[in-house]
């Protein structure tokens, strides 16, 4: 687990460093929307259903709150609760793209049709990248791919969504 933080803290670095040319959208800034996620990772692919809530601590810093719902399948059903740092970059008047790193919480449970259940949930890092298309001045498209590590899993997330400014 030690080699995922020196790989976030690496990651952040960099991300200080770039800032330096960036600039996006303003402080401020509050955004809600929600997603459809595809996880996948130690041989167990699902589908989530998740909400996310934006907050633009600086221009280019951003901070986002989300919760995931993964769908049952096998008996097994999860959830992921995150908080992950953006840095926007943008490189076109309506496109925003952004490195991340983050904190979750990854919860499972396994049901067994009522005969027997178990659950854990666990800490781990995130680390992606996504891109925002802005519709307009209150709807922004995104996409974003992350990889979540902990100590007794790893997933790749594939997400599309909304979000919508106010």
């Amino acid at each position: 687990m030690t080699n995922i933080f020196r790989k976030a803290a690496i990651v952040a670095i960099a991300m200080v460093t770039m800032s330096m040319a960036a600039n996006a959208q303003v402080k401020g800034d509050k955004a809600a929307g929600a997603n459809i996620v595809f996880g996948s990772g130690d041989s167990y692919s699902n589908i989530g259903i998740g909400a996310k809530f934006q907050y633009n601590v600086t221009d280019p810093i951003r901070l986002e709150g989300s919760f995931t719902y993964f769908l049952e399948k096998d008996y097994v059903s999860m959830w992921d609760l995150s908080v992950n740092g953006h840095w926007l970059f943008p490189v076109a008047d309506q496109i925003t793209v952004y490195p991340l790193a983050g904190l979750s919480i990854l919860g499972s449970k396994v049901n067994f049709g009522g005969l027997a259940s178990a659950s854990n949930s666990e800490l781990g890092v995130n680390l992606g990248g996504g891109i925002d298309y802005k519709l307009n001045s209150k709807t922004i498209l995104n996409a974003e791919l992350k990889y979540k590590a902990g100590d007794h899993w790893n997933r790749l997330l594939l997400s599309a969504g909304v979000a919508f400014l106010f």
